[in-house]
């Protein structure tokens, strides 16, 4: 790829580290969160920093094995793995960690990791109806009670309008990107994509990570343009649906681009999962916070049609030829809802159909290899 801002969103992640300790020097409190329910709306507008702690390295989950069982998700063994390490700085500059019960085995972790340090659980709902609203409000509620607390801040509607408006354009700017995609053939690869949409998250300036979004998206267009790409029209597109990916834990996609394919489409929850809905900038601020974070298609939740229809729809707009739907050993709900999913696209769409389990290890990648090749083989004869 000839993107000269490439090189800067690779080199965000290990920027950020030295500001936030400047910020921190400097009086500002950092709130490290695990899951896309985590609403950070609140924690800006408590002048807070917020940071992702999902971990996506094989390296801390045999410190985690000393705890946890071994059969257990990856993300969950790494993520509680750099946190008892103490080789996160992230974990170990954050003041406050929010989390969620969005599955057996995290919210057990969570329990674990608040020996650590002060955390807030959200107790998430089950379900997306009047009453699971009603309920998930009250816990929105609580949170800003919490950060108000634990920071010695008072958070106005005045400052959580501020924050929604900034985070809602900071989703427009990420979907702006990703549907750079949409284009035939794709201007960016699914590994850059998947490199910028993971290190922008640790930027502390949502601003300037904005613009350097918009600046992307922009040079990105021009390439297309001037016809540079590393693909053709036969290349097939995939969409990428199931489990979070990000750096580390993106074998997946590195097999799939190096076999000859192009991931035109993360529906995960780094991806367009957490973009294509947006916070109601009218309503009541954290009324509008928890409509639109509840609204979420994540597995935990049942049923969860929301997550087969937005795959759905993206299939027909990134002019997608096949689904590879990607699930983390001993992720339950993802493993299981892959029959739901694949049978109602079946009924809907006429595409070929894959689900990986796997793990955060190289220990498969020949056999997932020959699986995503043949794969792939088949795509391009249909």
């Amino acid at each position: 790829m000839q993107s000269e801002m490439l090189c800067e969103f690779e080199n965000l992640r290990a920027k950020s580290i030295n500001l936030i300790k400047s910020a921190k020097e400097k009086g500002r409190k950092v709130v490290g969160k695990y899951c896309i329910y985590s609403p950070m709306e609140i924690v800006m507008a408590a002048g807070a920093i917020p940071i992702p702690l999902c971990s996506t390295k094989q390296d801390p989950i045999a410190v985690a094995e000393k705890v946890l069982p071994r059969n257990l998700c990856p993300l969950i063994k790494s993520s509680y793995g750099y946190a008892v390490s103490g080789v996160c700085p992230y974990f170990n500059l954050s003041d406050l960690l929010i989390a969620e019960t969005t599955c057996d085995g995290k919210k057990k972790m969570y329990e674990l990791l608040s020996k650590i340090k002060p955390l807030h659980l959200l107790q998430l709902p089950q379900k997306q109806d009047e009453e699971a609203l009603q309920y998930w409000y009250g816990e929105i509620i609580k949170l800003k009670d919490r950060l108000e607390v634990e920071l010695n801040v008072t958070i106005t509607d005045q400052d959580l309008r501020e924050a929604i408006q900034l985070l809602n354009e900071e989703r427009r700017s990420l979907k702006d990107l990703q549907d750079i995609a949409k284009l035939k053939p794709s201007p960016i690869s699914g590994v850059d994509l998947l490199m910028v949409l993971y290190n922008r998250g640790f930027s502390i300036d949502k601003e300037e990570a904005v613009l350097m979004v918009d600046r992307l998206t922009l040079e990105l267009k021009e390439l297309y343009s001037r016809g540079i790409t590393s693909f053709n029209m036969k290349t097939p597109r995939i969409l990428l649906t199931g489990v979070p990916v990000g750096i580390g834990s993106h074998k997946v996609v590195q097999i799939i681009e190096e076999s000859g394919g192009n991931v035109v489409c993360f529906e995960s929850c780094g991806g367009y999962k957490a973009v294509y809905d947006q916070v109601d900038e009218g309503k009541e601020p954290l009324l509008a916070i928890a409509e639109k974070y509840l609204r979420t298609p994540c597995s935990c939740m049942s049923p969860n049609i929301a997550r087969f229809e937005l795959v759905e729809r993206l299939v027909d707009e990134f002019n997608v030829d096949g689904i590879v739907d990607l699930t983390w050993q001993a992720c339950h709900t993802y493993n299981i809802e892959s029959y739901s999913l694949k049978k109602y696209l079946q009924g809907k769409k006429n595409l070929s159909f894959l689900q990986i389990e796997t793990d955060y290890s190289e220990s498969d990648v020949e056999q997932l290899k020959v699986r995503i090749e043949a794969f792939l083989e088949m795509i391009s004869i249909t």
